[in-house]
């Protein structure tokens, strides 16, 4: 039996890197394959895990911009708790959000040098 967990942090992974190649589709469909609540909250869980441990390693008026946008992730993801069409939204922005943040630690290191 597969484990539920490496199983969303793989297809967390999966959809990032979709999105990254700019294959919105791709994305797309791998979420519209994800129907159970429990699969789409473990994948959340593992972008919520890459997104905080890349936060983290922003200078520290980023990173306090990067938490406040995961509260908003979280308020979101509440608001859909048992509505899987809302997570597969959640989901899709919290991806875009490991996007906008490799995004900005790479700005930061090539500006610090």
């Amino acid at each position: 039996m597969t484990d539920p967990q490496e199983t969303g942090r793989r297809t967390a992974d999966e959809l990032v890197r979709r999105l990254a190649a700019d294959d919105g589709s791709g994305a797309d469909e791998l979420l519209a394959g994800l129907t159970e609540v429990r699969d789409l909250v473990f994948v959340g869980a593992g972008l919520t895990a890459t997104a905080r441990a890349d936060g983290r390693r922003l200078p520290p008026a980023q990173r306090a911009q990067a938490s406040t946008r995961q509260l908003a992730l979280g308020q979101l993801r509440d608001r859909h708790r048992g509505d899987p069409e809302g997570l597969r939204t959640w989901l899709r922005r919290s991806a875009e959000e490991v996007l906008f943040l490799r995004g900005l630690r790479e700005a930061a290191t090539r500006a610090a040098g």
